[in-house]
């Protein structure tokens, strides 16, 4: 299917590594012109390299003057913006139990993945509301909808995240702006690698997805192709959020 993106741009958050790297590269498979940010510079400059004419931003999604700074380039660099796709976030503390938390842990989960998204889509506003049809995607977690033991911050951060997309899609629907959020089970990628460790993925006992997998689906609700679809959060977990506790 042509997903009619050619010659469109996008600015993707969080791309130099997991989710983040295989959105730009499906992006730029595309056709699109991707401006690409994010704190690790080193690796951002080696997705830039798959990535035709990319525009490459060394900036912290939780610092507004380096966002408004990053924003400005890429609008000026691309010539405008058709989408923003947020997919810088952190997992922060990985089974610990609420008290053990402490609240600049916290604040540092929420900034990065609810707060950075905010500051993204805020400064990209005036571009994306100069484009023919702007699109919003998200990137949370089946986190969002399900919980795991210790994992209190992220979870919490990432439900956010959905309602976040949900109302700023109604805020935004006058303007033309689609706003879509990607929840995803376990992707392997070197942030869940981290926290999880090799060897569970080795022999995992639950079906992981790939970052190339949830990057299709990015790239699907970014499309015209998708015009329709609005406030929506499209859940890739294999069904398992479906599945009853009911012992029958």
């Amino acid at each position: 299917m042509d997903l009619r993106l050619n010659g469109t741009t996008a600015l993707i958050t969080g791309a130099a590594s997991g989710i983040g790297r295989a959105t730009a590269l499906a992006l730029a498979a595309e056709g699109v012109r991707v401006a690409l940010l994010d704190r690790d510079g080193v690796s951002l400059a080696e997705v830039a390299r798959g990535c035709a004419d990319a525009v490459v931003l060394v900036a912290d999604v939780t610092d507004a003057g380096q966002v408004d700074a990053a924003v400005e380039k890429a609008v000026d660099a691309l010539g405008g913006l058709d989408a923003v796709v947020c997919c810088a976030g952190v997992s922060g503390p990985v089974g610990s139990p609420i008290d053990e938390i402490s609240l600049t842990e916290w604040n540092a989960v929420f900034a990065v993945n609810v707060t950075g998204s905010f500051l993204v889509v805020s400064s990209a506003l005036p571009a994306l509301r100069a484009a023919v049809a702007a699109s919003v995607v998200l990137v949370s977690s089946d986190s969002a909808l399900v919980a795991s033991a210790g994992m209190v911050p992220y979870c919490a951060s990432k439900a956010a995240l959905v309602q976040f997309g949900r109302a700023l899609s109604v805020d935004l629907a006058g303007d033309g702006i689609r706003v879509n959020t990607v929840a995803p089970s376990i992707v392997d990628t070197p942030m869940s690698r981290g926290d999880l460790g090799d060897e569970v993925f080795a022999a995992a006992s639950f079906p992981v997805q790939t970052a190339d997998e949830v990057a299709s689906h990015v790239a699907y609700l970014v499309s015209p192709r998708s015009r329709a679809i609005n406030d929506t959060t499209v859940v890739s977990d294999f069904g398992y959020s479906a599945r009853s506790g009911f012992p029958a």
